[in-house]
């Protein structure tokens, strides 16, 4: 397919490229796609009932919301309930479940938690309310970072001292780097997740594609690309190759958005960073740089330290690893649902649990 169709969802056109998926496989292949918008489209318009059976995807930790720690789940409750706190944030984090409680509950026993759409909006609160202290619960991979960045110093060049973000961005690399470190890792190949390499580029994967000898390929989130994405993904690995290909040109290049990676190293750099359900991985987060210190909420309220402890029942940890599958979880659909959740997999619009829960698969 040299050009882009004009309608990514085309069922005959889907339908076509999964029929060549067909015909070049002859054996069996485990493929992971990072993100979780991709495991919902997946989900969603039933490419995985069109796979050969020999083809086994495996859905990662690329959900933001969801590989949020449960430390800096309850460092926002904390800080939430300061009387002198404005807490905002993007709405996914509302239910995701801490140790005892989830924003949603802070909200309803009093703090001043708001839902934003961007970190902006939250700079546009402390702006109108200078006698608050207005924290952004900074979430998300490199896709939101720049914006992140772009509002600390917006906020550093205006004077607003009264705003500040709680943390938490994680990277993409790094984390694939952990699940090809694993003892059980199974994924022989990656769907790269195709808005974070809009972002950074592709050239980061190289090395990773090299030195663990797997393909990668950069994947969109319509039903073609994500067919052409497995497509390219299964002819590398039946042709033994281990390249980084770009199944998703019209939005992304090797080297990225620059000046958007510009703006995020000026403002942040790489730091170790817990993972919920998987640990800490290295240099996987983004901290502030020590110019830009002054905005870490961290360092504005004294926080208790409180004993973490997950729910026992929810295996979350080894959905996000690629180890298991919702449903391979006892408490899928009973003890955990949407309205009742264990684990940030069935809150998040991006959670694999969330996505089978909806879309009622009972084989993927």
């Amino acid at each position: 397919m040299t050009e882009t169709p004009t309608n990514l969802r085309d069922a005959s056109l889907t339908k076509a490229i999964m029929a060549e998926i067909r015909r070049v496989t002859t054996q069996a292949w485990n493929i992971m796609e990072i993100c979780g918008g991709q495991t919902h489209a997946i989900m969603q318009f039933g490419l995985d009932q069109l796979l050969p059976p020999e083809i086994t995807l495996i859905h990662g930790p690329g959900c933001p919301v969801c590989v949020t720690s449960l430390q800096a789940i309850e460092q926002g409750l904390q800080i939430a309930s300061h009387p002198n706190v404005i807490f905002t944030t993007f709405g996914d984090m509302l239910r995701v479940p801490g140790n005892q409680a989830d924003l949603f509950g802070a909200r309803s026993q009093g703090a001043d938690v708001r839902v934003v759409y961007s970190p902006l909006d939250s700079l546009k609160i402390a702006k109108a309310n200078p006698n608050k202290q207005v924290v952004f619960f900074a979430i998300g991979f490199e896709t939101t970072a720049p914006t992140i960045a772009s509002t600390i110093l917006t906020a550093s060049k205006s004077g607003i001292n009264n705003f500040s973000i709680l943390p938490a961005n994680v990277l993409v690399p790094p984390a694939i780097r952990a699940i090809l470190s694993n003892p059980a890792n199974r994924v022989q190949g990656f769907l790269a997740a195709g808005h974070v390499c809009a972002v950074m580029g592709y050239h980061e994967y190289l090395p990773i594609a090299e030195q663990y000898q797997i393909p990668i390929v950069v994947t969109g989130f319509e039903p073609v690309d994500l067919a052409m994405g497995i497509l390219m993904t299964v002819q590398q690995l039946e042709a033994g190759q281990h390249e980084v290909s770009n199944a998703y040109p019209r939005f992304v290049t090797l080297e990225g958005n620059l000046v958007a990676q510009e703006m995020i190293a000026q403002v942040f750099e790489p730091v170790d960073r817990q993972w919920r359900g998987i640990g800490t991985i290295p240099l996987s987060g983004l901290g502030l740089r020590r110019e830009f210190a002054s905005f870490n909420a961290l360092s504005r309220f004294e926080l208790a330290k409180t004993p973490l402890s997950e729910s026992p029942l929810c295996i979350a940890g080894k959905v996000l690893s690629g180890v298991a599958k919702p449903l391979d979880c006892p408490a899928f659909g009973n003890e955990c649902t949407p309205s009742h959740p264990l684990g940030a997999p069935m809150v998040s619009s991006e959670g694999a649990c969330a996505a089978y829960y909806r879309y009622h698969r009972t084989s993927a």
